[in-house]
């Protein structure tokens, strides 16, 4: 019976998540409210504050939780959540294992953009989610520097403003670009994406 109950739970809090992405990127984070997640959900206002206190803790989750796994992001003592494979790809700086990590991050874009939308727009009108998502990048910028310092490429007072620029490119790229858009399909836009981050953290 304890299982059961802990499988329940486990599934209406994934049922609150779920209702509450999809919520945000069709109707906007702004609009949506508590009830119209728990409706969406199936279920009811007094379970949804069960599990979250506001919606701004379910936006927080879906950052931290749902995002951070899709990129395999893993809790980091040092700053927040790391991705390891980033901050190797980095370090090694190869023309062929930036375009291979990023070729291989880009298959994922369908998938996390629902959560990056919907981030985005919270972060414009709630302040919380503005500083979560600004730590968020905080900790994709900390592994491009990492393995900068790990490789001890580049002028160590330009690393960190080399790692802001490679991850707001990324970041933009993946929020809006989709096979045509800005004029290139899917092997261009690695090409030109590869290009850009090894003129500004890989190796010369």
């Amino acid at each position: 019976m304890a299982r059961l109950r802990e499988a329940q739970k486990e599934m209406t809090r994934k049922l609150l998540l779920d209702a509450g992405v999809e919520l945000f990127v069709s109707k906007g984070y702004a609009a949506t409210t508590v009830d119209d997640i728990a409706s969406a959900a199936g279920t009811t206002r007094v379970t949804f504050y069960a599990y979250f206190p506001s919606k701004v803790e379910l936006m927080k989750a879906l950052v931290t939780e749902r995002l951070n796994a899709a990129l395999d992001r893993v809790p980091s003592p040092e700053h927040g959540s790391t991705a390891r494979d980033l901050v190797s790809v980095v370090e090694d700086g190869t023309h062929e294992r930036i375009r291979d990590w990023l070729a291989e991050i880009s298959l994922r874009w369908p998938v996390i953009r629902p959560y990056t939308t919907a981030a985005f727009e919270a972060a414009a009108v709630d302040p919380e989610i503005r500083e979560l998502l600004g730590a968020w990048l905080n900790e994709a910028i900390g592994d491009v520097e990492e393995g900068l310092n790990r490789a001890d490429r580049f002028p160590a007072a330009t690393r960190h403003f080399r790692s802001v620029i490679a991850i707001t490119e990324l970041d933009h790229v993946a929020r809006h670009w989709v096979a045509g858009h800005w004029g290139v399909q899917r092997e261009e836009m690695l090409d030109v994406l590869t290009e850009s981050w090894l003129g500004t953290i890989g190796r010369r």
